[in-house]
């Protein structure tokens, strides 16, 4: 099977590979180092070591370094180790890392590398959906602090993204179609054809071997490329790729992060999908839940829960002053950021989403 190369451009630009077995590139992205730290959790071990044989046949020296799965990774005391493991084995400005995993670990990785000596080259090899389509790519790193989600990071583009198809064979189905969250929002920001592909045969959407799969993370990589291009540091446009995200992170919040990033995201797009009703513009109410719904995600949340939500997404980075902001549609592919003071409106939106 073919690799595909998707380009970001930008003023550091590089390429999202999408295919099978890609660990052979990985000397063509690591250029002049020499070592390399592989950044890793336990449960992609089998994908690292394919990784760090690729490293090690090319010459390089491999450090690696095990971390905790998922978004309890996310955390400073995680990078804190990585950059120990960093200094005690004297590494350099010249030496590269490796993130392996889903969207937590590789969102680890770029801001451990992006920190350490202010910034060294590092790769991630995604091994997850939302890896692949999101976390990845666009040169956002972070961790997650007490005030909430991803709040604390850094701006750091990768040398290259490696899309590693083959582990969504063996992906528990749950954690794909998690994952498909984030395809499904580039659906209705910006690639309608991708809700026609979940509509039209949802057993080939969620095939990890067959091209339906392959086709949808392709087209969500592609629009993730184009915005990431053209504002990298999320001043205007970027913006957009927070459909959904507004209530989702709260939601994460609220839950101490143990609910899947898709799911709390699924539930996110429903509420936006609401507030963009209620403020006239397009319905995709019943359009966003059903196809959702047909991918097993939460559609729902707790009833009790908007006296924590609230100010949990007050925190959220898009806010301004007593504005919350959220990314709505005037039209499916047609996202517009709307400041909204009105609490009712938002409470309200709430109420029908737990109805």
């Amino acid at each position: 099977m073919e690799t595909t190369a998707i380009p970001v451009g930008g003023p550091r630009p590089y390429e999202v590979l999408v295919g099978r077995s890609l660990h052979g590139e990985l000397p063509r992205l690591t250029g002049k180092a020499t070592r390399a730290a592989v950044i890793f959790t336990r449960s992609v071990e089998h994908y690292a070591q394919h990784v760090a044989h690729a490293l090690i046949d090319s010459g390089l020296s491999v450090l690696p370094i095990e971390i905790p799965d998922a978004e309890a990774g996310k955390t400073l005391a995680t990078a804190q180790l990585c950059w120990d493991a960093l200094g005690a084995a004297g590494f350099t400005r010249s030496d590269v890392i490796v993130g392996v995993g889903g969207g937590a670990a590789t969102d680890l990785a770029g801001y451990v590398a992006a920190c350490w000596l202010r910034g060294v080259a590092w790769i991630p090899v995604s091994t997850s959906v939302n890896g692949m389509v999101d976390a990845a790519i666009g040169g956002k790193t972070g961790i997650n602090v007490a005030a909430g989600k991803n709040l604390v990071g850094a701006f750091h583009p990768p040398a290259g993204v490696l899309c590693e198809l083959s582990a969504l064979d063996t992906l528990p189905g749950d954690q794909l179609r998690a994952g498909l969250a984030e395809v499904v929002k580039g659906g209705f920001i910006a690639d309608p054809v991708i809700l026609d592909l979940f509509e039209a045969d949802l057993a080939a959407a969620t095939d990890p071997a067959g091209p339906a799969l392959r086709e949808l993370i392709e087209r969500k990589v592609r629009v993730k490329a184009e915005v990431v291009a053209e504002d990298l540091t999320e001043q205007g446009r970027r913006e957009i790729l927070n459909y959904g995200h507004t209530l989702g992170h709260a939601i994460e919040r609220v839950e101490g992060y143990t609910w899947p990033h898709g799911h709390a995201v699924a539930v996110g797009m429903v509420y936006a999908a609401l507030l963009s009703r209620r403020t006239g513009r397009v319905d995709v109410v019943d359009r966003t839940r059903k196809i959702l719904t047909d991918l097993d995600l939460p559609v729902t949340y707790r009833a009790d829960a908007w006296e924590r939500l609230l100010p949990a997404m007050r925190v959220d980075k898009k806010a301004r002053g007593a504005a919350l902001r959220f990314v709505l549609l005037d039209e499916v592919a047609k996202p517009v950021t709307v400041p909204i003071e009105d609490e009712a409106l938002l409470r309200a939106a709430y109420e029908e989403l737990v109805r």
